[in-house]
């Protein structure tokens, strides 16, 4: 396991330039705005949220599962593996590289059937087609799109190193804990370097909860436009949510995404 970000497969291949996201999303584009795309991202980041807490994973484990997710639509049409399948595929990865432990694949299948019956319906009406040996099948084209790439850093340690930097402050941890948990509905850890996001997270925790910080801000050794630039996707994105009707809207959205092939051996993989 690489112990160095700077070094890592996460650093080296998975931090990607904005313009070439933007290009490689184009086919879904023809099908959704770009704002209607991001949508489909929020409701599909709650969906392995909630998967994971009915699994009662920890917080890194779901972190991980939604990279994974991101990373796959970051180089891969959402027509190439259907959604519903991909989330408990990424899951079910990431709670073997977080060393949670195997989930049965049964187990997360037959959770996904609970979980879209009680607390999805108003998105997905018809019964969950999937099964195990789909999982299973698919956890390999997860595998090859991520070119075994399976190391993600995520922002939390780096928030708890800042906070003891700053002085245990429970209140503005706990907030940013949460907004880094929110971030992950955006394209943010694909872009940016982990601790570039828990301070960009930070900034947002000490405006709600008016704490001066400027002076420690300042003295930070970190590209400050880059947490700006963080801090506005951050922001666009409670806009957006806020607007967001997802039970009115949601159906409509997933019925204009271009539809994955029946057979998921069928995805046209890199």
């Amino acid at each position: 396991m690489a112990g160095n970000f700077w070094k890592s497969s996460h650093f080296q291949q998975w931090i990607l330039d904005k313009q070439d996201l933007v290009r490689e999303r184009q086919e879904d584009l023809k099908h959704l705005t770009e704002e209607e795309y991001m949508k489909v991202q929020i409701f599909f980041s709650n969906f392995i949220q909630v998967l994971g807490e009915q699994h009662k994973l920890r917080q890194q484990v779901i972190a991980t599962a939604t990279v994974y997710f991101k990373r796959f639509y970051a180089r891969n049409s959402l027509k190439s593996i259907d959604p519903f399948l991909l989330a408990p595929t990424c899951i079910f990865l990431s709670s073997k590289v977080e060393e949670f432990g195997v989930i049965s694949a049964n187990r997360l299948a037959a959770s996904c059937t609970n979980v879209i019956k009680n607390k999805f319906s108003y998105a997905y009406s018809q019964d969950y087609p999937y099964h195990s040996k789909h999982i299973l099948e698919c956890e390999f084209y997860l595998l090859e799109n991520l070119d075994c790439c399976l190391i993600v850093f995520q922002p939390y340690r780096p928030l708890l190193l800042l906070i003891q930097d700053i002085g245990q402050e429970e209140q503005l941890q706990a907030l940013s804990w949460r907004i880094i948990n929110d971030s992950l509905r955006t394209d943010l850890s694909l872009l940016y370097a982990p601790h570039q996001i828990a301070i960009g997270a930070l900034q947002i925790a000490c405006v709600i909860l008016q704490k001066e910080l400027k002076t420690w801000f300042a003295e930070l050794n970190v590209d400050m436009d880059k947490i700006q630039e963080i801090a506005r996707a951050i922001v666009n994105l409670f806009e957006l949510w806020k607007g967001f009707d997802e039970k009115k809207e949601i159906a409509g959205l997933l019925e204009k995404i271009p539809k994955a092939k029946p057979n998921v051996a069928s995805v046209t993989t890199r």
